[in-house]
């Protein structure tokens, strides 16, 4: 063994060092260099055969050896810690992967579609409009006059003097009378905003499905049958109804609807407030003001019109107690509808 030996073991050890992988990689490294029979430890052990002359040259250049194969080992078991490659060989690749979480619609959603599909199938198209709304579209069209106190029904978020968030979906039929002529037969689902409390049975924005059909000789009649096919498919052939007198600015006559209990099939409840009956929605004959607004004639046509809100039928068909959890994003309420 002469000086140049130890140092090409040197370089041996820098290029092995290199094409070290995994963790049996740097066993095999390890076994070959570090451990007391390796090759480092039996080259000490050749200085006997050497002169005196050579021993210290020979010596400095086994520990430069020896701390090198040291100092090289340790880096790279912290660089394979680091990246885990130690436990690579432990995976099993035949494991089939994880299934990714699939979404689902939410409650309200489930509910406004199944509406929406009701209505279609009995010739209805959907219209949209937008969100933030005009005086004259939300209110004034609809037989609001600016001094009139059924606006006080509905507590309005105003953006500015001349802008406001629509507090329900009728400026769409405003808008949808003001292009078309008849006949008209839509619905206008959408999210509607009031600045109300927020509690267990309300929340500042919700959902709304109005729906309005205007054309020669409509008639109260076909609004009650329109909505008493809708109540049966969408609760139950089995539900009762009654409507009952009530008043809106922008219809008359008025009336709401009411059904049968179907939670505690009309027993009375907590949910009915003892009844056995639940409010489902307001309708009535479009005004004859609210037709001269958008330019038709009420000596020619006659319309009806409807609304209900989408999250309060949501709570009474699955069973839930409080609309904030609709607004929370809890995916323990969630994933129920999946």
């Amino acid at each position: 063994m002469d000086i140049n030996s130890v140092y090409e073991t040197i370089e041996n050890v820098k290029s092995d060092i290199q094409s070290v992988s995994t963790k049996d990689d740097l066993e095999e490294f390890r076994l070959k260099y570090l451990v007391r029979r390796g090759i480092i430890q039996q080259m000490f052990e050749g200085i006997k055969s050497a002169s005196p002359e050579e021993r210290p040259q020979l010596g400095k250049a086994l520990n430069e050896l020896r701390q090198t194969a040291q100092t090289l080992f340790d880096e790279k078991k912290r660089e394979l810690e680091q990246s885990r490659t130690l436990t690579a060989d432990k995976l099993d690749l035949t494991i089939p992967g994880r299934r990714r979480p699939i979404g689902t619609k939410h409650p309200v959603t489930q509910a406004l579609d199944d509406m929406t599909t009701i209505f279609k199938s009995m010739g209805f198209a959907v219209a949209l409009g937008p969100e933030i709304e005009d005086d004259f579209h939300n209110f004034e069209a609809l037989n609001f006059p600016a001094d009139h106190p059924a606006r006080d029904m509905q507590d309005t978020f105003f953006l500015d003097e001349t802008a406001l968030l629509r507090t329900h979906t009728s400026p769409v039929q405003v808008r949808i009378m003001m292009n078309q002529k008849p006949p008209i037969r839509h619905i206008m689902p959408g999210r509607v905003y009031r600045n109300e409390a927020i509690s267990a049975r309300s929340y500042c924005m919700f959902h709304q499905l109005e729906g309005l059909a205007v054309d020669e000789n409509i008639t109260f009649a076909e609004l009650k049958g329109t909505l008493a096919t809708f109540a049966k498919k969408f609760f139950g052939s089995g539900v009762k109804y009654v409507f009952r007198p009530s008043f809106f600015p922008f219809t008359e006559p008025s009336a709401e609807m009411d059904i049968s209990c179907f939670l505690c099939n009309g027993k009375g409840c907590r949910v009915c407030k003892q009844t056995g009956w639940l409010e489902i929605l307001g309708c009535g004959m479009v005004d004859p003001n609210v037709l001269k607004a958008v330019g038709y004639d009420p000596e020619k046509v006659t319309g009806y019109a409807f609304g209900m809100g989408v999250d309060r039928t949501a709570l009474l068909l699955y069973g839930i107690d409080d609309i904030r959890m609709l607004y929370e994003n809890d995916v323990r309420l969630l994933n129920q509808f999946s």
